[in-house]
Formats: structure tokens, sequence, C-alpha cells
């Protein structure tokens, strides 16, 4: 059975950095595209950015493009969101999320195992 946990989540203000990381269990995380997904109050879950098996291709929301990477170490079994330059609307649950999926998908229903989320706040 695979489990996701993810860590890294606070309270900072904008344009502050962030790194989450989100560990792998159950499996090797080489075995999945892997993904990053966001959801604020209110709001639907949002695609935030994603990574195929090798690491090799990635996929980012163009909410976050050049703020936001992607990473994973397969060796640790874990996926990592590097968050810089902050800002309030980037205030959400930060989920990550696996997929069988070979092409490195964006939409939420393709990704089937989800970890319980880990919170992001940002302040103005």
């Amino acid at each position: 059975q695979v489990q996701l946990v993810e860590s890294g989540g606070g309270l900072l203000q904008a344009g502050g950095s962030l790194r989450l990381s989100c560990v792998v269990s159950g499996r090797t995380s080489s075995s999945y595209t892997m993904g990053w997904f966001r959801q604020a109050p209110g709001k639907e879950r949002e695609f935030v950015a994603a990574i195929s098996r090798s690491g090799i291709s990635t996929r980012t929301a163009d909410s976050v493009k050049g703020r936001f990477t992607i990473s994973r170490d397969n060796a640790k079994n874990t996926v990592y969101l590097q968050m810089n330059s902050l800002k309030p609307e980037d205030t959400a649950v930060y989920y990550c999320a696996t997929s069988a999926s070979l092409p490195v998908p964006t939409t939420l229903g393709m990704y089937d195992v989800w970890g319980q989320g880990t919170q992001v706040t940002v302040s103005s």
C-alpha cells in the first residue's frame, strides 16, 4: 500500500521561500509520476507541478512558473517543491499525489493516491 507524507509547510511573509517534501512509502517512488496540487479555502484543488518517473520531464502551472520548481530524488523516495518569491495568493494546503500515467498529467483525476497535505500560509 502506497502512502505519501508531505512536510515543510509553514507561515511566512511574502517574498520568502519554502521547500516542501513528499516521502513515498510502500513502493519505490520511481514507479510513479508525481504531482503537487494545492487547495485554498473555498476553492477547488488545482494543479501546481508534476514530474516524470525519471525526473527528466516536468510541467508547471502558469501561476507559479518561474517561482516554483519540482524535483525528485528516487534514491530517497522523495519529491520536492521549491517555492520562491511566495505571494499571499499561494496560501493553501499543498498535496502530493501519484499517477500511473507515463505522460506527465496535469489533471486531478489522473492522480490516485494522495497525501494528507501541508499548510502554507503567506502573509502580506
